[in-house]
């Protein structure tokens, strides 16, 4: 039925997936088959026949390439043999050691594992310990883990680590050449209380022209973004291991940042009273909030105060209050930016932006870095008005470079696939809500769903459903739109010191004001992923450029395939800790709500802790239970007991498994007797079996990710953002010495 070379996609279950490089279906390797290869090879397959769920299934003919990446895993001696249990279970298959090849590591402890041998039908995988991270319970040891599970470059050549040291520790006259000084303008960073990088300040004045009462009235905006651009060349060590990362790595009370601390806490970051370089985007917003002129231009300029998101909001709660007696100066310029914010406002509601309002949470760490609570995030005007000011840059960003005709990655987000489309069509007739989606849909029509359905018993579902049938928003060089935020053109701009596209956008804004053309050369260092298949075509033509353009699609599939493996990487912590956390209240009820429903069970929210996790299906009484895919619920066949997203429930912690990142409940009801629940630790070398229907499971989380992402895409990338938490660089780890078995 064909041969297709592709990428192998392990499964905890033993069997796995090779992930073709053209785009078709990923093709399903038995567990037999995946004995002589590992999770991420490269291979070649011929599909055999089709298996009984319909997917094509594979025979493996010839291992292309061999992952050279070291494996994270815990160091056992089972049975007269070394053995390391990879702590990425997709691998399959545990790695034989030889006794001299220990690295002095003790039993238990976390070790990197370089293999010496690969698997093959009849031999395990055997490698060599390469370094000792430490004990499983040392503080911070679950972001060593995923920095390498994940393959998070963490630390700077030693050439990026002097040309950032040789940079001038303040502004001189050359930086100056060619910019407008505009440090008498009272621009102001607003971000939260924690952080330590500012790569955005603003700044709104009232603007009138011509005369008499037919004088336009409106805002001057003004959104300053530091030009990290001047600082960081194309090809030099500094940019070579900006693109590496293409994003900074968020984890709680730990970053590992895309650039060197001397950037990005330093020279490109806007403190307050300091001289800094810009690129300012220069707006007029009318009264309806339309923006109707804009201009860039790079300056100097000197931020007037750094101001957060609490006093912000307390200050334009009671203009008469301390916080905005103690701000006094800068005051007035604030209420002109919560009026051009509330201007911004009425437009975005006239674009029909999707605007659903979910609950985001923080994670609060004690000094030993385990979870000392898990808090609320509150989203005030103070949050709102920076978010919609960034939204308004980023637009006239793509607007000016899309005007231009010239090259560069725009942030595309597009509606639902026709397949998701379908399905929602049907749940919400299955609703019976009176309320249809055209088979072209807009975001107009999902705005007014989730507004038409406030205050029904369903109204989270309902939210759910929608956000789970649009897509991931994507970097490319195709304009296609951001659906979400209803804008034909969206680019990011706002972020340089933290994520690469908008270093890109700073570097062809510069040569366009220059008279000029950015050109972008392929980076040799990275291996670009495959490029979108299906993608549209662009909106315009360019064809002299199809070379070009063909680049800048590869260097967006690399900028958003690290921007996934950073979420990855961050939510593998956060479950971690989670975990960790859950395991001092095992045996202990809580109440919550269904946050998702499958064929296999619920996931529950638990109220006080906003943590997840699952009641299978078998914890839900003595009957049987049916899975309405269309409405998303289960209904009890005999008692006619539905459970659907927004159900409350009362439920007990049951069993915790740290290692494989899952929290399982129990329904709890009136008039049961506690049940004796698992409050070991499950350890490695338990094997602990994952659960039944492991690949739905995934499915549904897989989902839920998508859905958290869109939400914080729909929100923008400032305020409510976690990347405006503290931005201190992880520090460089020493090895740790060998410690005695505990």
């Amino acid at each position: 039925m064909g041969e297709f070379d592709g990428r192998v996609e392990g499964h905890r279950d033993g069997h796995g997936f090779v992930v073709p490089d053209n785009g078709d279906p990923a093709i399903y390797l038995a567990p037999q088959e995946m004995r002589s290869v590992l999770h991420r090879d490269r291979v070649r397959v011929r599909v055999q026949r089709m298996d009984r769920k319909g997917r094509p299934e594979g025979r493996v003919l010839d291992i292309i390439e061999r992952r050279k990446t070291p494996i994270i895993g815990r160091l056992l001696h089972e049975g007269g043999q070394w053995i390391v249990a990879p702590e990425d279970r997709r691998y399959g298959q545990d790695i034989l050691i030889p006794k001299n090849a220990t690295a002095s590591a003790q039993v238990g402890q976390v070790v990197s594992v370089e293999l010496t041998e690969p698997p093959s039908l009849h031999s395990q995988p055997v490698g060599r310990v390469s370094e000792v991270l430490g004990e499983i319970d040392d503080a911070g040891m679950e972001i060593e883990i995923a920095v390498r599970k994940y393959e998070v470059p963490h630390q700077f050549s030693a050439e990026t680590l002097a040309a950032a040291a040789s940079l001038p520790e303040k502004l001189r006259a050359v930086d100056r050449k060619n910019r407008i000084d505009l440090t008498d303008v009272p621009l102001v960073t607003i971000d939260g209380e924690d952080a330590r990088d500012f790569d955005d300040a603003v700044y709104c004045e009232p603007f009138k022209r011509g005369r008499g009462k037919s004088a336009f009235t409106g805002w001057r905006l003004l959104v300053a973004i530091a030009d990290v651009s001047h600082y960081v060349k194309p090809g030099e060590a500094l940019d070579n291991d900006a693109y590496e990362r293409a994003t900074s790595v968020y984890f709680p009370r730990r970053v590992i940042p895309m650039l060197p601390e001397k950037l990005s806490n330093g020279l490109c970051s806007l403190n307050p009273e300091v001289e800094r370089l810009a690129l300012v985007c220069d707006m007029l917003v009318g009264e309806d909030g339309a923006i109707d002129a804009y201009q860039f231009f790079p300056a100097v300029i000197n931020s007037h105060a750094r101001l957060t998101y609490t006093e912000v909001a307390a200050a334009l709660a009671n203009t008469r209050g301390p916080e905005a007696h103690r701000r006094a100066d800068v005051l007035p310029h604030l209420l002109h930016l919560h009026e051009v914010y509330r201007a911004l406002l009425k437009q975005r509601g006239k674009r029909g932006a999707i605007d659903f309002e979910t609950t985001e949470t923080q994670i609060v760490c004690d000094d030993n870095g385990r979870i000392e609570k898990i808090v609320p995030r509150t989203r005030t005007d103070a949050h709102r008005l920076i978010e919609e000011s960034m939204l308004a840059a980023n637009v006239c960003a793509a607007q000016f470079i899309a005007s231009a005709d010239h090259p560069s990655l725009y942030r595309v987000h597009e509606g639902p696939t026709p397949e998701k489309r379908i399905a929602l069509q049907a749940y919400l007739r299955a609703l019976g809500l009176g309320l249809s989606l055209s088979d072209d849909p807009k975001p107009g029509e999902m705005q007014a769903i989730s507004q038409a359905t406030q205050g029904r018993p369903d109204a989270v579902q309902i939210s759910t459903m929608l956000l789970r049938s649009m897509q991931q928003a994507v970097y490319t060089a195709t304009n296609n739109g951001h659906f979400g935020l209803a804008f034909d053109a969206y680019t990011h701009f706002t972020s340089p010191i933290r994520r690469y596209p908008d270093l890109l956008v700073h570097r062809v804004i510069k040569a366009l004001l220059g008279g000029k053309r950015f050109h972008l050369a392929p980076n040799a260092l990275t291996r670009t992923p495959e490029l979108r298949k299906n993608a549209k075509p662009a909106q315009r033509p360019a064809k002299p450029l199809s070379q070009e353009v063909t680049v800048w699609e590869g260097v967006g599939a690399h900028c958003s395939a690290n921007e996934r493996r950073a979420d990855e990487a961050s939510r593998d912590v956060e479950a971690w800790l989670k975990c960790r956390y859950m395991r001092e209240h095992l045996g202990e009820e809580f109440s919550g709500t269904v946050s998702a429903v499958a064929g296999f069970g619920l996931f529950v929210t638990l109220d006080a802790l906003y943590v997840d996790g699952l009641v299978h299906i078998t914890e839900l009484g003595g009957e049987y239970y049916r899975f309405d895919e269309t409405r998303q619920e289960l209904r009890g066949e005999r008692s006619g007991v539905r459970y659907v997203v927004g159900t409350r429930v009362r439920v007990q912690v049951s069993r915790v498994d740290l290692d494989g990142r899952k929290i399982d409940f129990r329904m709890v009801r009136e008039g049961d007797s506690e049940r004796l629940v698992d409050k070991s630790r499950p350890e490695r070398s338990e094997r602990v079996k994952a659960p039944t229907a492991l690949a739905e499971l995934t499915a549904v989380r897989e989902a839920d990710r998508v859905v958290k992402a869109s939400v914080r895409e729909l929100k923008t990338q400032a305020g409510s953002d976690p990347a405006k938490r503290s931005r201190k660089p992880a520090p460089r780890r020493p090895a740790p010495r060998p410690r005695a078995r505990r």
